[in-house]
């Protein structure tokens, strides 16, 4: 009879591409998963892996053993879901994926929280992007994601996936303390036409924003550094390199150096949590979701004073 916890492994490299992707999404050591689907090889007596380049590839046997593997998870998802549902407590691990800022400015809390609440409830965090937590929401890989999108890009959503309303993370144009506008109470877009520009690299939602709103008052943004976390950025700004767009949520304490901005009209991300359709009755992912709603205003009030 084939292992569950091999299928499970075969399954994770199958939906992120390596062995080591997949082990960081199980928890798992990247020997340890290619330990479990070595076992499941020599189960099968097939082989599932081969080496391409530095990377590996799913034989066409592996690809039809992964998809079989997607039903028997889903299949077995149910039944947690059912039991868990009967006790009508929050128990079983959970796997969160979550967007950086968040990650850092949302989820402690809330992880702590559901631990002092829920001792049965094994709760994980994963940091990834909000484009991809969709997906892999919908694959099965993750139970619960915290992603957002911005008032000009709604974020769709897949069938087979629900969503849910945390709140509104409020963004502030970011300008080097002795920039002309850094004395401003406020400033249009119209405004910003000419500045040099730091934000993250394309791509993301924050970066495909900013473009698709400059380029809205007839100008194309002058980006001149790119970087991924907001505390570069914001490090980038206070050298007196450029001016970028930050999220208040995880943003940290600015430094003397930097001045917020308030942008009129004021932009704003939106959060929400995704979860599958079918676990919706889960208790722990509905004690999650009222988790996040309940103490997204204390999170969203503190990030207003720094």
């Amino acid at each position: 009879m084939l292992d569950l916890g091999r299928l499970r492994a075969l399954h994770a490299v199958a939906v992120h591409g390596t062995v080591g992707a997949a082990a960081a999404a199980l928890g798992y050591t990247p020997s340890a998963v290619s330990q479990q689907i070595a076992k499941l090889e020599r189960e099968t007596r097939t082989t599932l892996l081969e080496r391409q380049g530095r990377g590996v590839r799913l034989t066409d046997e592996a690809q039809q053993l992964a998809a079989t593997a997607e039903t028997l998870l889903s299949i077995v998802e149910e039944a947690e879901v059912r039991l868990e549902e009967r006790r009508g407590l929050p128990s079983g691990r959970l796997a969160i994926g979550c967007f950086a800022s968040a990650a850092r400015g949302l989820m402690p809390r809330v992880l702590a929280e559901l631990a002092r609440r829920h001792p049965s409830l094994d709760a994980r965090l994963t940091e990834v992007d909000p484009h991809l937590s969709i997906d892999l929401v919908s694959r099965g890989v993750l139970d619960l994601a915290v992603a957002h999108d911005w008032d000009i890009a709604p974020m769709p959503t897949p069938q087979g996936v629900e969503q849910a309303a945390i709140g509104d993370d409020l963004c502030d144009v970011l300008v080097p303390h002795d920039h002309p506008l850094a004395a401003r109470a406020s400033v249009r877009r119209e405004e910003l036409v000419e500045e040099r520009w730091i934000t993250q690299p394309p791509g993301t939602v924050c970066h495909d924003w900013l473009i698709q709103t400059l380029r809205a008052t007839g100008y194309e943004p002058h980006i001149v550094h790119r970087a991924e976390e907001n505390p570069t950025q914001v490090a980038l700004v206070a050298a007196g390199l450029g001016i970028a767009l930050v999220p208040r949520l995880g943003r940290g304490p600015l430094p003397p150096e930097v001045a917020p901005v308030r942008l009129d009209p004021m932009p704003m991300r939106r959060l929400h949590a995704l979860w599958r359709a079918g676990a919706a009755r889960r208790p722990a992912i509905t004690e999650t979701v009222r988790t996040l709603q309940e103490l997204w205003p204390a999170v969203s009030a503190a990030t207003a004073v720094t």
